[in-house]
């Protein structure tokens, strides 16, 4: 069952170990990361639970004080009843990132619903899509303004929903078109453990998928629509790399089975550390790290594997989680989504050979500060390396502090894990070291794990 999505990290790459592990919780070995725990704040903590879930109407009611049963993949990232938690002290902050799977919910719950308009905000003109792959339409430009009206005209037809059936239930997500194949890219948890896959094109037509590959360590996954049409519109993808916080977007995706819904906001920040749960069907499975685009346009259950647009009509994330306070506040304009130059590497690995491979640097970290010339700086600690890891190679020692990686400000664990991500295998990467009091550049050329 697939719950909410609290702060992690990665299980397989460079992961972090908070310094104290929590009590019942076993120390990881080298390159792997246990869930860690928070700390409230100066709020009263809220207990991790699910986004509200309303039965399906022919369903029958549990009995009291029972839970809900369990609505499936996707919709039990956040609409499950059972609690898979993982608390992490830092910073004094207490904060729950929830999965976007959805399902179509009661009446109660849809009359809360709205999207948000942004007006002014897009000035840019929505730029026409070159081909992607074949002799395939890609989203071109309805408008000569760049305003939200004429972003959602333009990408509508490239964006889908998903019906997932597994066999804990029925639960919905969102994907984007990426090719004249019928290649969808969605999220992981959106399909995960499915045995049948319906996608609802944006005029009404439905083709079941199959699963083309799975990346359980990035939450993202491709889709195939069995005999595609010929007329699909494909998204244009855009970069990731030149973003700026305060830039509009525009996200589209399928939140409790409403179907193409449109929201607007802006980009919060970059690089923002997130982790979730990698598998909705196994709560014992590692974590999902991401240094994810935040966005305060309105993302809740449902919008997960949806494409997050600029004003170009570029995407540029996959929608994949939410902060929230509880069970039932929904989106608080804390979203997340996958950057798009990641999305797109794991994408292209999973349509060539049905996985993706992944740099490591091999070693296990812990949230930390360094001191250099009475500089004091968040940092990763490493806390042990791995034998003949990148990182052994490149000479690294347990006790450096790690405080930015290509120039790239590292405050924590997370954030390294998040940033060796985005790299590939064979890529050389420059580490700010400090040890001893000394910061020195170190190069580290990343390797991908061994099956």
């Amino acid at each position: 069952m697939r719950e909410t999505r609290p702060d992690g990290v990665g299980q397989d790459a460079d992961a972090a170990a908070p310094a104290t592990p929590p009590a019942g919780i076993p120390t990881p070995d080298a390159g792997a990361y246990p869930p860690p725990a928070y700390a409230p704040h100066s709020f009263a903590p809220p207990a991790y639970s699910p986004t509200a879930y309303a039965p399906p109407a022919d369903g029958p009611a549990p009995a009291a004080g029972e839970p809900w049963p369990a609505p499936g993949v996707g919709a039990t990232w956040a609409l499950g009843t059972d609690e898979a938690t993982v608390e992490r002290e830092r910073r004094e902050r207490r904060r729950r990132w929830a999965g976007l799977g959805g399902t179509a919910a009661a009446a109660a719950l849809l009359a809360s619903l709205g999207t948000v308009s942004l007006t002014g905000a897009f000035d840019a003109p929505v730029a026409a899509a070159p081909s992607a792959g074949g002799d395939v339409t890609s989203v071109t430009p309805a408008a000569t303004s760049g305003d939200a009206q004429s972003v959602a005209a333009a990408v509508r037809e490239s964006v889908v929903a998903l019906d997932v059936t597994t066999r804990s239930g029925e639960g919905a997500g969102s994907g984007v078109i990426i090719d004249g194949e019928g290649h969808i890219l969605t999220n992981n948890h959106v399909i995960d453990g499915a045995r049948q896959i319906v996608v609802s094109l944006a005029d009404g037509r439905m083709f079941e998928a199959d699963v083309v590959g799975a990346d359980p360590t990035t939450d993202l996954a491709v889709v195939r629509l069995v005999d595609a049409p010929d007329d699909l519109v494909a998204a244009q993808l855009g970069s990731s790399a030149d973003l700026v916080v305060g830039q509009p977007v525009v996200a589209v995706g399928n939140p409790l089975g409403l179907d193409s819904t449109v929201t607007t906001g802006v980009i919060s920040a970059l690089d923002r550390p997130v982790s979730t749960q990698a598998s909705s069907q196994d709560p014992t499975a590692g974590a999902v790290v991401t240094n994810a685009i935040q966005v305060d346009a309105a993302i809740n259950p449902g919008n997960s594997g949806g494409p997050l647009f600029d004003a170009s009509g570029r995407v540029i994330g996959i929608t994949s989680s939410i902060a929230t306070l509880s069970s039932e506040s929904g989106s608080i304009g804390l979203g997340f989504a996958i950057p798009v130059d990641q999305a797109a590497d794991v994408a292209a690995q999973l349509i060539d050979t049905g996985t993706a491979e992944h740099a490591f640097l091999g070693v296990s970290l812990s949230d930390a500060t360094a001191t250099v010339d009475d500089i004091t700086r968040a940092g990763a600690e490493v806390r042990s390396i791995e034998d003949g890891a990148p990182a052994d190679e490149a000479g690294l020692r347990a006790g450096d502090v790690i405080t930015a990686i290509d120039g790239k400000t590292v405050n924590g664990a997370e954030s390294l894990t998040g940033y060796v991500r985005q790299y590939s295998s064979g890529d050389a990467v420059t580490l700010t070291v400090v040890c001893d009091g000394d910061a020195a550049q170190v190069d580290v050329t990343l390797a991908a794990r061994e099956a």
